[in-house]
């Protein structure tokens, strides 16, 4: 099974020191050329502050943020499991796993971003400022852009394996995975947003200690089941899961 996750605007301090940029060593590398045009345009547009800010939709207040990306080829590089902060990425708690489910996570978790396009949670890339939703002078459109990229790459690589779909609205656009199942999140019936992120964090937590291997949605449905989680079928590719507490 695959498990596709946002990034967060969050991210880790840059680190004062370390290796940069390895571009042919990131995960799925058949993306390189893809990535290297956000990137050449990113480093490109930092030259123009102003227009930057405007691109980026950031205040002036965040102008080191978008300062950052003009030194994507030499800032040092974290591994995306330390570099992505936040509400569901404190509830995966990505650095306390070991052994069998570290394993687990590095070949089944997919991390979307506006400027790598997927990620491995091994891969080291900066921190860096840029959401799916922005329009970049060259490249165009980011989410058009990583819609042409991605599928032959991420089609090959889900096969006919069952895809946990968790990424945010904005992310994706970038891809349709054929074998998909989503997951809301209730509490009092209602769909919740700040404590979706937080359940769905401990989910996948949950599913790599467990070592689940669900090949179809019910029996995803299932193994969320036996964690003692409340869900239920919304649809076949669709599971709710319903939460007494936030």
């Amino acid at each position: 099974m695959l498990i596709l996750l946002p990034p967060s605007e969050g991210k880790a301090a840059a680190p004062r020191r370390g290796a940069p940029l390895d571009l042919d060593r990131l995960g799925l590398p058949a993306l390189s050329a893809a990535r290297t045009a956000v990137i050449d345009d990113l480093v490109k547009l930092s030259g123009d502050p102003e227009l930057a800010l405007a691109t980026l939709g950031l205040t002036p207040g965040l102008a080191d943020e978008a300062a950052r990306n003009g030194h994507l080829r030499t800032a040092p590089a974290v591994p995306a499991a330390a570099l992505y902060t936040g509400v569901l990425y404190d509830a995966l708690d990505l650095a306390s796993l070991t052994g069998p489910a570290l394993a687990r996570a590095r070949k089944q978790l997919l991390i979307f971003s506006g400027l790598w396009g997927a990620l491995r949670p091994a891969d080291r890339v900066p921190t860096y400022r840029c959401s799916i939703g922005v329009r970049l002078p060259t490249t165009g459109a980011l989410t058009a852009h990583w819609r042409s990229a991605l599928p032959p790459v991420l089609d090959e690589l889900a096969g006919d394996m069952l895809v946990l779909d968790l990424r945010s609205s904005a992310y994706t656009g970038m891809w349709t995975p054929r074998n998909a199942v989503s997951v809301r999140v209730l509490h009092g019936g209602k769909v919740v947003s700040h404590f979706n992120k937080a359940t769905k964090g401990r989910l996948v937590r949950a599913l790599l200690l467990a070592g689940a291997r669900p090949r179809t949605p019910a029996a995803l449905a299932a193994a969320v089941r036996d964690l003692g989680y409340d869900v239920r079928v919304r649809r076949p590719a669709e599971l709710d899961i319903h939460v007494a507490a936030l």
